[in-house]
């Protein structure tokens, strides 16, 4: 973070975002202790509670009742959830209430239900987690004015002169109409200036301050063109998304302290009244997406900007801030009012004031907000979760500071397909933030990070359980080790297809994969019980222009930013991993505070050998000053593409400017063969980053001798074991590679996650060389330990070049949901999608054939080829067991037997072609009316091989 430590020490006796290190002493030691490679073993074979996966549970409506809260427990703990967090929600749109009533969100009512869920939840062994109010951002009707969400926005008009113009508010007012989402809100124009286009040297204009309590505004233009700027004050202007009844309206004011303490209070004293001590009954409370939609005001913001940053913002406001109005709204829009009529030194000077403004403005929350829940929580004796959204929220900082910091994975259209270059987006299912969120969680020795998994919007109804594998299993690489699956909806049984649906990804017992549904819980399980129980290794830290992006495009918005400054920010640790290696994200306010001795830097629990920057200009003095003693020690610093040349703010920059000069000349000159550049990634960041791990010796923590962007690795580490995650998130290439481990005198095992079992891996020419075939979808836990007794892995076969297909015709069983089951026969193989009678199928399909061999000792295995759905094959009556992911190959067990042979394959089509076909049920409709049709059954070919 941008700031240096002496100057943030000053603005608050908590030190808000952590620049002076807020965390209490001994927090760095205060680590589990690691287990034995025994005890990590059995923990993985048997996880316990802890690492298995919560769901979010959306009470539709607050329309719950006893019963079917009860039921929904039980329905949870028998697949393996161990947790769930209680998210009262509004209820969704087009749903049939069926005569259920609403419940006011901490009514008496409300209050009652959630009883009979602690007290059932607690019989059962399952957590509880509770969010903070309803939906997202929270507030309420109850909010008074004073405590409602604020916002300042922007206005422009253009007049060429000399005249004399008059323009009326209510015209200037209505130009923000767009922005007033809530009707119920208030507008008010705060300021108006008048400024030429044209700076050579910055110049405030003419204030017309006084006139914006007249409904008609006069004043004189002077020669040339001039804009006029007009700032209006938004004040209650949005709603809560989603809000449950209770709850709904207003979005708090989160830059007001007192607004947040009263609201958070209101309900603690509820539940502390009515139920008991929170602590008691909850694990931790939860903050939802802090999605705050453009707020940046709060009624003092001008008296703390001055007395943070020691001058007046009014003269400048108008030119840092970002334009808003009916043309252009706070959603990612990066119109500014430096127009090109500004000079280069006029533009540096206002990208510095916004440098200011945003920092400022991330003090105010922190301290207002975030410092404010974390001390009530701590108060009522429950962990801190917040999610790491908005802009606001910072999320390195601000998540160090939490118990639980948490971050979002999503499933999309595009879950499996090949990474894009230079995009957060393709083939990524988690957000940017994961990494920052993982990072905090590591610098501070923390190993539970949480994260919201598979959220759906996308592919409602159409998720299969292969996609949400793989949208899983790159969470894990983004550093999470605890899943809060999105979500499981409340839905009384008698609700008709589909019973309530809020979003997501259909986790309901009306699933046709739901009975296969704990063999990912289970994977899962185990993979966290590892990661919680041990530490991820990383000895490259990279650090980001957050001060240059923040002066010239403002705060970026989390989980999705609109802007990526430079474009390829978010791909450098996927490369990173992708090679073997590991790295955390840092800023200069931890290299500032780190200490460096033996080539590394050091951070808490933390230590690094090798530093990137990608793109940074400007830094704090004190930060060249961290950079030349970290070469001193010996480490590696790269500048990717840039290297700093000034520092940021408007105070006293003249003077640091230089000082960032003289010490980044004496840096380079000084250690030339530690502080040396490289420059920005070409058309293959994988490539890119190889070329730098090999010029500067980089030394990763396993080799592949074949790198692709479509397998990652991460690697955690106890005294007693090296674990290594490996995994392959494309679901249509197989990969086959050498993996050589920087591991001596141990020895490799397999340990099994959807099993437990663990097995000697075969080595290939050494004790830490191995040869490694992922198939789609396919993951390996690989983990190093001095034990060398066991039972051996044994490698798939390798299948002939001749394989015995298994043609048509096919005796055919449909038994589509909540349909009789009918009987037919296909003469080939066909997919669904794209026979006429068939495309809305949703259910379980029977294949049934009989087939000759002759020489049963010839074959091994049964290939089903493509499969759209989850298989499960019987041959000559005996089960050969299920395939959920991955390519669908069964061992046949020796059962091939001499003449006839019957062949049963049961598949379980997701349920989304048969929702897209009911055009007169509005929920089902809504989520699907503009997915297409998706390819479900056996599609083949099916081989003997």
């Amino acid at each position: 973070m941008p700031i240096s430590r002496r100057e943030f020490v000053k603005l608050s006796s908590l030190a808000p975002l952590a620049y002076a290190s807020p965390f209490p002493k001994g927090l760095f030691g205060d680590l589990n202790i690691a287990p034995s490679a025994n005890a990590l073993y059995q923990a993985f074979k048997n996880p316990n509670n802890a690492a298995r996966p919560f769901v979010r549970w959306w009470w539709n409506g607050n329309r719950v009742v006893e019963a079917e809260l009860l039921r929904e427990l039980d329905m949870l703990k028998e697949k393996g959830i161990s947790g769930v967090e209680i998210n009262s929600i509004a209820f969704p749109p087009g749903d049939d209430g069926m005569g259920y009533q609403p419940h006011d969100w901490l009514g008496d009512e409300w209050i009652k239900m959630l009883k009979v869920t602690l007290k059932g939840a607690k019989e059962r062994g399952i957590t509880c987690d509770i969010i903070v109010g309803s939906g997202w951002p929270f507030g309420g009707e109850f909010l008074t004015r004073d405590e409602q969400i604020q916002l300042l926005a922007l206005g422009t008009q253009t007049f060429t002169g000399p005249k004399q113009v008059t323009v009326k508010k209510a015209d200037l007012l209505v130009d923000m109409d767009a922005l007033m989402t809530y009707k119920k809100g208030v507008m008010e124009l705060t300021s108006l200036r008048l400024a030429p286009t044209k700076m050579e040297v910055f110049t405030p204009g003419i204030n017309l301050n006084s006139e914006t309590g007249k409904d008609e505004i006069t004043f004189s233009v002077p020669e040339g063109e001039h804009v006029l700027y007009y700032n209006v004050k938004l004040t209650g202007y949005t709603a809560v998304t989603n809000g449950a009844p209770g709850a709904s309206g207003p979005v708090l004011n989160h830059y007001s302290k007192p607004a947040v303490q009263r609201y958070l209070d209101r309900m603690s004293d509820a539940l502390n009244t009515k139920i008991g001590p929170m602590g008691d009954y909850f694990r931790s409370v939860f903050v939802d997406s802090l999605e705050l939609r453009g707020s940046n005001w709060c009624d003092d913001m001008l008296a703390q900007f001055k007395r943070r940053r020691g001058y007046d913002l009014e003269p400048y406001l108008p030119f840092v801030m970002f334009k808003i109005n009916k043309k252009s709204t706070y959603n990612g829009n990066l119109e500014i009012s430096d127009n090109p009529g500004f000079s280069v030194q006029v533009k540096d000077d206002l990208a510095r004031v916004r440098y200011d403004f945003e920092t400022t403005r991330l003090e105010l929350f922190n301290e207002r907000f975030l410092q404010t829940f974390i001390e009530w929580c701590r108060k009522n004796k429950v962990k801190s979760r917040v999610q790491a959204y908005g802009r606001e929220y910072y999320p390195l900082e601000s998540a160090m500071q939490l118990d639980i910091p948490e971050c979002e994975t999503w499933l999309n259209t595009d879950v499996g397909t090949d990474l894009g270059e230079n995009t957060w987006k393709v083939g990524r299912e988690y957000r940017p933030v994961n990494k920052f969120v993982s990072s905090a969680a590591r610098l501070t020795g923390k190993r539970l990070i949480s994260c919201e998994e598979i959220t759906n919007t996308a592919v409602v109804f159409n998720a299969t359980l292969e996609r949400i594998k793989v949208t899983g299993d790159q969470s894990n690489l983004s550093g999470v080790t605890h899943s809060i699956i999105h979500g499981f909806n409340y839905s009384p049984k008698e609700i008709p297809f589909p019973g309530w649906v809020r979003y997501g990804t259909f986790f309901n017992e009306r699933n046709t994969w739901w009975p296969y549904l704990r063999s990912w819980i289970d994977y899962k399980a185990r993979l966290s019980a590892i990661f919680q129980a041990s530490d991820l290794q990383s000895d490259i830290a990279v650090m980001f222009p957050h001060a240059d992006m923040w002066s010239k495009f403002g705060l970026q918005y989390q989980q999705a930013p609109s802007l990526v400054y430079p474009e390829y920010a978010n791909n450098i640790w996927e490369a990173i991993h992708q090679n073997g290696g590991g790295c955390d994200y840092i800023n200069e306010s931890i290299l500032q505070q780190s200490k460096f001795s033996n080539g590394a830097l050091h951070y808490g629990p933390r230590s690094y050998k090798t530093l990137l920057l990608a793109n940074v200009e400007s830094v704090d003095p004190a930060t060249v000053t961290a950079l030349k003693q970290f070469a001193a020690a010996g480490g590696l610093i790269v500048f990717i593409d840039k290297e700093p040349v000034k520092s940021y703010g408007l105070q006293n920059h003249a003077g640091k400017d230089q000082q960032v000069a003289h010490a980044m000349q004496s840096l380079k000159k000084a250690y030339p063969k530690n502080a040396v550049n490289f420059p920005a990634p070409g058309d293959k960041i994988i490539n890119w980053y190889a070329d730098m791990q090999a010029k500067f010796n980089i030394v990763p923590f396993v080799k592949f001798d074949k790198p692709v962007n479509h397998v990652s690795q991460n690697y955690y580490k106890t005294p007693d074991a090296d674990i290594f995650f490996i995994t392959n998130y494309s679901i249509e290439k197989s990969h086959q590679f050498t993996a050589t481990f920087n591991i001596k005198n141990r020895t490799a095992w397999l340990w099994n996650a959807e099993t437990g079992e663990k097995l000697l891996y075969p080595t290939d020419g050494g004790k830490n060389k191995l040869k490694i075939n992922l198939d789609p979808a396919e993951s390996v836990l690989i983990v190093f330990t001095d034990d060398t007794q066991g039972q051996h892995f044994a490698m798939r076969k390798v299948a002939s070049p001749n394989p015995k297909a298994i043609d048509g015709p096919w005796s055919i069983t449909l038994e589509k949901v909540y349909e009789v089951p009918r009987k037919t026969e296909f003469k080939t193989l066909i997919d669904f999608k794209d026979d006429a009678e068939l495309k809305s199928f949703g259910g379980v399909v029977y294949y049934e054939q009989t087939f000759n061999v002759s020489n049963p000792k010839d074959y091994h295995s049964i290939d089903l080829g493509k499969v759209a759905g989850i298989s499960e094959v019987t041959l000559n009556g005996k089960p050969l067991g299920f395939k959920w992911y991955g390519k669908h190959i069964y061992d046949t067990k020796n059962l091939v037997k001499p003449g006839a042979n019957t062949i049963k394959i049961k598949v379980t089509t997701v349920l989304g072609n048969y929702a897209k076909s009911l055009k007169d049920n509005k929920v089902a409709d809504r989520w699907t009316k503009i997915q297409p049709l998706y390819s479900a059954g056996l599609l083949g070919p099916v081989n003997l091989v």
